[in-house]
């Protein structure tokens, strides 16, 4: 017999109809697939007497939440509201009534995430949210399935498109940050306020959900060290080019003796790497692992039709579960608690460009600065700029976050200095 799984959806905002429209275009798909009958009968929304495109069906809508959570024949809740407030509302109240949940809320997960995953297993109960990460992309479930049988040792990541988009203009059209900028906005690729993408907080959330998966520990959103990319300019573009580097925004996490390190920020990739050719607005994650050794995924980090695709796919898998009687198999597996390392004990390599007096010496000096605190250079680049002032840039090996500040606080005070153009990361294997 074809079982009957009814859902109600919370949220009518562009993936919401994103949602609406593949789940009704997938409806004998699903049946095939799942031996289920999906029925989509109920959508929340704050305002149901606003103008709705023709395809949505008006008589599912409602404003009356109570109506929904205590439908007893309402097995999974979609939620697509976003936020962190009334959702985790929602979605604590659909978990505690033995509703299955799937999500695309990356903030709610990134804060309270272990609480939600606590309540759906207390009640064998699933709880999906693949979409939270890479929109499109499939990352969560190959994290906790496919590589199952991995020790992960290091997540790097391009999984802001707006960031990339803007990064890929100034790299190869030479536009300047607040033009590229500009250009994102008229093509809807960022908001009107931009701030949380730019600003690295996006990327920092989905990083700290990745990690908390990979390296098995709750990593919290305020252990994420996050910096934007304001800062970037052309001539930053230009001289990594000299290098035979690109620059992109990028989350990575890795494993190390000393703890897990999360980060988001600004970060020199070398042009041979797998990320460094990932542009405009795709994302892309490349993971190393044992046994698996590296394995990338790449597409649209966002947009209505990609992120509700996983949304679907999430449904699928829950549908699934209820047609076979074992959901709530894939809970939690935040086991350990690992240290999460402090911004001061990350170790990087460093590219930095400096105006300093053209004169014999200024380099030795440096070099001598650096040496103090254990930093070696790895490349040197010197460039004659006006009014007797050269502009150096150096590239330095691996170096713990401290030594590198406490270095460049004794360089900033020296006479020969004008002025700190640039302080960026650059990437390096851990074996380097």
């Amino acid at each position: 017999m074809t079982k009957d799984v009814k859902i109600a959806l919370l949220g009518l905002g562009t993936i919401g109809k994103g949602f609406y429209r593949v789940i009704n275009e997938q409806k004998e798909g699903i049946l095939n697939k799942t031996g289920a009958n999906v029925q989509l009968v109920k959508i929340l929304e704050k305002d149901i007497d606003r103008e709705w495109p023709e395809y949505i069906d008006k008589s599912l809508l409602t404003e009356d939440w109570e109506s929904i959570i205590n439908d007893d024949e309402i097995q999974i809740i979609v939620e697509l509201i976003g936020g962190t407030t009334i959702s985790r509302k929602f979605i604590t109240e659909a978990l505690e009534k033995g509703k299955h949940v799937v999500t695309a809320n990356k903030d709610l997960v990134a804060a309270h995430g272990s609480e939600l995953f606590e309540i759906a297993d207390k009640n064998k109960l699933d709880f999906a949210f693949e979409a939270a990460v890479g929109g499109g992309i499939p990352i969560i479930r190959p994290l906790k399935q496919c590589l199952a049988g991995n020790s992960i040792q290091e997540i790097l990541g391009i999984v802001n498109g707006t960031t990339n988009y803007i990064l890929t203009k100034m790299t190869q059209e030479n536009q300047t940050f607040y033009e590229a900028l500009k250009t994102a906005q008229d093509l809807g690729y960022a908001e009107a306020d931009p701030t949380s993408d730019i600003g690295g907080l996006d990327a920092a959330r989905k990083m700290a959900i990745l990690a908390s998966l990979a390296f098995h520990t709750k990593v919290n959103l305020d252990e994420v060290h996050v910096e934007g990319i304001t800062d970037i300019t052309p001539s930053d573009i230009e001289y990594a080019d000299e290098f035979d580097y690109i620059i992109k925004l990028i989350g990575l996490t890795r494993k190390r003796d000393a703890g897990i390190e999360v980060r988001v920020h600004p970060m020199l990739i070398p042009k041979k790497h797998p990320l460094a050719s990932v542009d405009d607005s795709f994302n892309a994650i490349f993971i190393k692992g044992n046994p698996i050794g590296e394995a990338m995924f790449f597409g649209h980090g966002a947009g209505q039709l990609p992120t509700a695709s996983a949304v679907v796919g999430d449904v699928i898998d829950v549908v699934r579960n209820i047609v076979y009687g074992c959901s709530g198999r894939i809970s939690c597996t935040c086991y350990l608690d690992e240290k999460v390392v402090s911004k001061d004990e990350i170790i990087s390599k460093y590219f930095i460009r400096l105006l300093v007096d053209n004169k014999p010496g200024v380099l030795a000096e440096i070099a001598g600065f650096f040496g103090n605190h254990d930093v070696s250079i790895a490349a040197v680049i010197q460039k004659k700029a006006l009014h007797k002032q050269a502009e150096l840039v150096i590239i330095t090996d691996s170096v713990v976050e401290k030594d590198i500040f406490d270095a460049m606080e004794e360089i900033k005070g020296s006479s020969f200095l004008k002025e700190v153009s640039s302080m960026i990361r650059v990437y390096a294997d851990e074996e380097e």
